[in-house]
């Protein structure tokens, strides 16, 4: 985090623009990442990936890690062998793949306009123009094709359990514009992870309605521990996401962007604090319905609560490059613990290869 001495001696956060100049936030989502493994592709493909955001792949990982939740806990409940997990974690991987790359194009697609207003995000390939908006259409239908393919891969009635998120993604780009509660919407969209993993597994999280056949004549039914644990990965999405947009907080009030940190400001902390406190005992629910073993508890809620709190503790929400860097370790200490926690429950039923 770059700090510069003022007149009388006490350091800041340098201004907005010297900070994204060589940062990986302006790079992973400035649109202007083209070091690595992306230098080495040809020019033209450049400002796809970056569209997608690819490089590096934190964007692809905020979506694959819900389906990687969902397989693992559906694999606890009905005590799936290791081959049916590989093979649905390979499902949900491709699936993700695809989703996140149209999801990522959606959302610059119609956001660019308003990209092109804010600082931090003028650079990116649809605003700076190295992409047209006809060129990303394309290429985020054919990567939603691509997503819907992988439906063809699971368990048969599992894709109306895609529907829903299909909308909510559809309309998140617009859900800056009409209400405070983007981070919920957006919440809602990757947590739906977890019940395409749980579908990927054969497991049905809730039926009803138009959900789990028979018709509509079923009566609606949840399965407990998966909804307290989709519930809990909403307001992680929140957590994390509201420190993200703090960065841009003058900018959205200037184009007219909604969001919790634009609504909250400098009371933000001491919400997340509480949706924090929220997650925790959903997590611990989720354990107790299932009965799990004290490394789930230690890992998963111990660890997702130690990254998170040290984040909300320390992030400068004033500073940009401060929510830039507990975002960016604050969600992959978070997810983690979540999936290893997860993970050390599965391997301590003994599944079968």
């Amino acid at each position: 985090m770059t700090t510069v001495k003022t007149s009388n001696g006490k350091t800041r956060a340098a201004e907005e623009p010297a900070s994204f100049q060589n940062n990986a936030l302006a790079q992973q989502y400035g649109g202007g990442h083209a070091g690595g493994w992306v230098g080495r592709l040809p020019s033209s493909w450049v400002p796809y990936i970056q569209l997608a955001r690819l490089s590096p792949p934190a964007a692809f990982f905020l979506i694959y890690f819900p389906h990687f939740f969902g397989v693992i806990l559906a694999a606890i409940i009905q005590r799936s062998p290791v081959s049916q997990v590989l093979r649905a974690c390979l499902v949900m991987f491709g699936g993700s793949f695809f989703f996140s790359n149209a999801a990522h194009g959606w959302n610059d697609l119609i956001d660019a306009p308003i990209d092109k207003a804010i600082a931090r995000t003028s650079k990116r390939p649809i605003p700076r123009g190295a992409i047209t908006p006809r060129a990303a259409f394309v290429f985020t239908a054919t990567q939603a094709v691509g997503a819907a393919s992988f439906l063809l891969l699971m368990p048969e009635g599992s894709a109306i359990y895609a529907v829903p998120n299909i909308l909510g993604t559809y309309y998140y780009p617009w859900a800056k514009r009409h209400t405070n509660f983007a981070q919920l919407v957006l919440g809602c969209c990757l947590a739906w992870g977890i019940v395409m993993g749980s579908c990927a597994m054969g497991l049905k999280p809730f039926t009803g309605g138009p959900f789990g056949g028979d018709g509509g004549k079923q009566p609606f039914w949840a399965e407990p521990s998966t909804v307290s644990l989709y519930v809990a990965c909403i307001l992680w999405t929140i957590i994390y996401d509201s420190i993200y947009a703090h960065q841009d907080v003058k900018d959205d009030i200037k184009v007219g962007l909604k969001s919790i940190a634009v609504l909250f400001r400098d009371r933000t902390k001491p919400l997340l604090w509480v949706l924090l406190g929220c997650m925790g005992a959903l997590m611990y629910n989720c354990g107790t319905l299932l009965d799990m073993s004290i490394p789930f508890y230690a890992i998963a809620g111990g660890g997702s609560l130690l990254s998170l709190g040290a984040m909300i503790a320390n992030v400068e929400l004033k500073d940009s490059a401060s929510c830039w860097w507990w975002f960016r370790y604050g969600f992959w200490l978070a997810g983690g613990a979540i999936a290893g926690g997860l993970v050390s429950e599965y391997v301590l039923i003994g599944p079968a290869f």
